[in-house]
């Protein structure tokens, strides 16, 4: 790909001037991202069939870790053989087509990584993996700050603490 186009995968890319060279890296959006958060090597699998779910999660988290999307728990623990995974966010559209079984199969295959579910609040679903062992829950409408919060708590991140200053 060029300076004037997006690479394959639709990354905006960016020609800047190193001392006598010019150098192309792709760029990104990132939305209220700590510096430190940014570096570490921290990966998520996104399992849902929900494209438009997976997508609004998948840039959520994007800045944060890395985040690999998928559509069934099978690809999910294939994939992961010999990754290091920290979360596991489990759509509802996964449970309903899977069963509620699919978390309980899931801590079998990848013991110690968290499940958090995420779909519609009142989904029986989510209710029905919460008893079955998974974490947490996230409920629709996503919002930026509170998908963050709740990978971050299961990651074992601290919460960033502001304390504001009042001056007078």
């Amino acid at each position: 790909c060029d300076g004037f186009e997006r690479c394959a995968r639709g990354t905006p890319l960016a020609l800047t001037a190193r001392g006598s060279r010019l150098v192309l890296r792709e760029t990104r959006m990132q939305i209220g991202v700590d510096t430190q958060r940014a570096v570490e090597s921290k990966r998520a699998f996104i399992i849902d069939s929900d494209d438009i779910s997976a997508m609004a999660l998948q840039f959520m988290l994007a800045d944060e870790l890395e985040v690999n999307v998928v559509t069934c728990s099978a690809e999910a623990i294939d994939r992961a053989q010999g990754l290091a995974l920290d979360v596991i966010l489990l759509g509802a559209s996964v449970i309903e087509a899977e069963g509620a079984a699919v978390v309980t199969r899931l801590q079998a295959a990848l013991p110690g990584v968290p499940v958090i579910a995420c779909g519609p609040a009142g989904d029986p679903g989510i209710a029905q993996v919460l008893g079955l062992g998974a974490r947490s829950a996230i409920v629709r409408p996503y919002k930026v700050e509170a998908v963050r919060q709740r990978v971050n708590a299961q990651i074992g991140r601290r919460a960033v603490l502001t304390i504001p200053v009042v001056l007078g």
